[in-house]
């Protein structure tokens, strides 16, 4: 989604484009930036906004379990799969503090299951990728990051009916804060969900 919003801050005229610097964040540290006045505005993904924050949700998404196209999952008719088999597959996830993490991990819980000990963790989309694609690893990431990545084929959806992956994409901001007009521009640009 950023990338969108950010093609159209440029495309807007000099005297009304706000400066943005894009820092890159797992869910708990851009709350921790926000909070200590670090950046104005974030982007999170967890089921949980902190204390001390205001929200507001911009987008719904949910993740997906994805393999690569070499995987024997990617062949198997209805591409479903269950609880137990994604657990007992060679998982890669994201790392603790990231909001995709903690969806995953409170679906298990819903589900009366959670994540093995000791799972390869990776600190970004790009990487997780990258590993599916090239091992016989499964990982759950947004379906908006592997869309593209699913329909040219390199990857390959998996459902999990007994999971509800189903999350809020949220702006957060300090309370009690007034948000200056760069950040409101951006704010109604991103709500705008265009």
């Amino acid at each position: 989604l950023v990338p969108r919003w950010l093609a159209r801050l440029t495309s807007a005229d000099d005297h009304g484009r706000p400066e943005v610097e894009l820092i890159v964040r797992n869910s708990q540290d851009v709350m921790d930036l926000v909070l200590s006045g670090g950046a104005d505005l974030g982007f999170v993904e967890g089921s949980t906004v902190r204390r001390g924050l205001r929200s507001r949700t911009v987008q719904r998404d949910s993740l997906a379990v994805v393999v690569g196209r070499q995987h024997p999952w990617a062949r198997r008719r209805g591409h479903s799969v269950s609880v137990d088999e994604l657990l007992a597959a060679r998982l890669v996830v994201r790392e603790s503090g990231s909001g995709t993490r903690d969806i995953l991990e409170r679906a298990l819980a819903r589900a009366g299951s959670r994540l093995p000990d000791h799972l390869p963790s990776l600190g970004s989309t790009a990487a997780l990728v990258a590993s599916v694609r090239i091992s016989d690893s499964v990982t759950v990431l947004s379906e908006l990051a592997v869309a593209d990545d699913v329909e040219r084929g390199a990857l390959v959806r998996l459902d999990v009916p007994e999971l509800d992956l189903s999350r809020r994409l949220r702006m957060v901001w300090r309370d009690g804060t007034e948000m200056t007009a760069p950040v409101r521009t951006i704010a109604a640009l991103v709500s705008a969900r265009t």
